[in-house]
């Protein structure tokens, strides 16, 4: 049974490590707008573009009053590993266990030439200073993504 978010619910509370090991809450964000990403993979083409159009865009987030989080189920290694290649400016958080893949719904069947096999579909929720979600995309295609979540948090 997949959870399905929409425009109007509050946000489903998380408590993850980052990069570097702090734990981030849902909470930490109060008062301002949050951007909580997921994507499948760290180092895939999709997921590395993504990652860096996020983090080309942070100051752009930021005068919108708005944080942004990544959030996959590698682990933390792999994660830190990932920044560093690509000098990203983001937090990526590591939800291993999935369960904030399965509280926000994003824990998927998916088929692959032929193949199934449960996933996350990449996807983006816009939060705001309150907790509730006010935006939500699916199946998200990366080209312009960032520009749409920008326009998006801006227009709040």
């Amino acid at each position: 049974m997949t959870v399905e978010l929409n425009v109007g619910d509050n946000a489903p509370n998380f408590s993850l490590p980052r990069d570097g090991g702090e734990v981030v809450n849902l909470s930490d964000f109060s008062g301002k707008k949050l951007v909580v990403y997921f994507y499948p993979k760290d180092s895939t083409p999709g997921c590395t573009t993504e990652a860096i159009d996020f983090t080309n865009a942070k100051d752009d987030f930021a005068a919108a009053g708005t944080e942004i989080v990544g959030v996959s189920r590698d682990s933390l290694k792999r994660h830190e590993n990932f920044i560093n290649k690509q000098n990203l400016g983001i937090a990526l958080l590591s939800d291993e266990e999935g369960k904030m893949t399965e509280d926000y719904g994003v824990w998927v069947e998916k088929k692959n030439y032929g193949r199934t096999y449960m996933g996350i579909e990449r996807s983006t929720f816009l939060i705001d200073e309150s907790g509730k979600i006010t935006h939500v995309w699916r199946k998200v295609r990366v080209k312009g993504h960032v520009d749409a979540v920008l326009a998006a948090a801006k227009s709040e």
